[in-house]
């Protein structure tokens, strides 16, 4: 039972008593409305929940992933996967493959790396790491439209509101850093980060981050522009004694509880954030490596994140809905990733990183073997989701492979299929988890990022 107060005996008690639950409940109420998502139920770092960081139940190497999301959806047949038989279907018609004629690639496929892996001519960087890369020929997905296709990619749910595969990351590894969120989002939409039914601090937090952006301005209202950290200081400190005082007197309330550690992480924040966006605190060989570019920029952020502790950082990389002039489009769309990409893992690697860490690229489905009209400088291809692309590096996959297989044209997959489903849970053992057994029981039953399906790709894990 709740400690009961003593009846007060006369009016000054009752002054007192309303005075003393005013302060605890003001304080509480400007913790929630100050951190929003970050007011949460339950202790946030509360040993063996919240977000503790958590040792997986199985062997695994990953302790974060960097998802770099390629929205529009990219042409396989013009990045990984290379298909010279289309050159005798140039200009003919295709009519069993989504109508239009044959369409060949115009990038060229060369032998990269030791492991001697086809890499296309739009990733001349990229191709300088071939041997981290696992390419998965093989991906499929059921509705290629972009909305239902990029909310499976990222959710596992084409239709229904479900957790986002960073906030199953999060709460499967809980954080590593007390001062910054454990899932962070640079750019994308927020489907692409939420939580779902999942308790909220699994949600990801957008960072709106760009190259020459005051770093105190990637996070909203991370800088109180009011209040010195000094007198900050003192009015936690004095919340937190009434709190505490509350807690005493009512055997704990975990709310309560949950506000105040989220109002000191805004606090802490206030540091470890900014320091952390802020990329002129790297070499300027280490900047030059990235690239002067805003995506240059977020994938070193990227870096920087996980190199403090976050779980789970996506980057949207979008541009790829090459309906037309796709040699024009794709150069520039690629090349505004390559060498960003590359300069990633390749940094990842030199800092001891790689291994412990997944890099994960991809978009939402593929691209027709066909355009329709003649093959010009203004051939495209159209949306297709029998067979597409992405590739992993890191984290415990091997490198230097291609994984799965189309028919001659690229139409269809013939060898090793593998679904959004299987592809999540291939992420979530590379992070230590079984897929089936990762659940949170919501509205009467157990849900998991792969619903009821999902197998993990053994082939591909080290």
């Amino acid at each position: 039972m709740p400690h009961q107060p003593d009846q007060p005996g006369h009016a000054i008690y009752a002054r007192r008593e309303f005075l003393r639950r005013s302060a605890v409940t003001l304080g509480s109420v400007a913790a929630a409305s100050l951190l929003g998502p970050f007011a949460l139920p339950g202790n946030l770092f509360a040993d063996g929940g919240g977000l503790t960081p958590r040792t997986p139940p199985l062997p695994s190497k990953a302790k974060a992933i960097i998802h770099i999301f390629a929205a529009g959806a990219p042409s396989h047949l013009d990045t990984f996967d290379p298909k010279p038989a289309m050159e005798k279907w140039a200009d003919k018609n295709l009519p069993n493959h989504g109508g239009g004629v044959g369409f060949p690639s115009p990038f060229t496929f060369t032998p990269s790396g030791k492991s001697g892996l086809l890499m296309s001519s739009a990733f001349p960087k990229l191709a300088e790491v071939a041997d981290d890369l696992c390419v998965i020929r093989s991906m499929t997905v059921d509705v290629p439209a972009h909305g239902p296709a990029a909310k499976m990619m990222h959710t596992g749910s084409l239709i229904l509101a479900k957790p986002s595969v960073g906030s199953w990351t999060l709460f499967g590894l809980g954080s590593n850093n007390r001062s910054l969120p454990g899932f962070i989002t640079l750019g994308g939409s927020a489907e692409w980060r939420q939580a779902a039914f999942l308790p909220s601090m699994y949600q990801g937090t957008r960072a709106d981050f760009a190259a020459n952006k005051p770093v105190d301005r990637v996070l909203s209202n991370l800088r109180n522009d009011f209040t010195a950290p000094t007198a900050q200081r003192h009015q936690l400190d004095l919340v937190s004694q009434l709190n505490q005082d509350h807690l005493a007197r009512f055997k704990g309330d975990e709310q309560l509880e949950a506000r105040s550690e989220s109002f000191e992480l805004a606090y802490r924040m206030q540091t470890e954030a900014m320091e952390a966006f802020d990329i002129n605190k790297e070499s300027k060989e280490t900047r030059e490596l990235y690239g002067k570019s805003d995506m240059g920029a977020k994938l070193l952020v990227a870096r920087r994140l996980v190199e403090r502790g976050v779980r789970f950082v996506q980057i949207e990389a979008g541009g790829w809905d090459h309906h037309s002039g796709i040699f024009s489009a794709m150069t520039r769309t690629a090349g505004a990733i390559d060498q960003p990409a590359a300069a990633l893992i390749a940094d990842l690697k030199r800092l001891g990183m790689l291994d412990s860490t997944v890099v994960w690229w991809g978009g939402e489905f593929g691209r027709t073997v066909t355009t329709p009209g003649r093959v010009d400088a203004n051939s495209g291809r159209d949306h297709h989701g029998k067979a597409f692309c992405a590739w992993l590096a890191g984290g415990g996959v091997k490198g230097g492979i291609a994984h799965g297989a189309t028919d001659e044209l690229g139409y269809e997959v013939v060898e090793k299929p593998v679904t959004i489903h299987d592809l999540h849970a291939t992420l979530m053992r590379l992070i230590g988890y079984d897929h089936t057994k990762l659940t949170y029981r919501y509205n009467g039953r157990d849900f998991r990022l792969t619903d009821n399906f999902g197998q993990v790709v053994q082939d591909i894990i080290a």
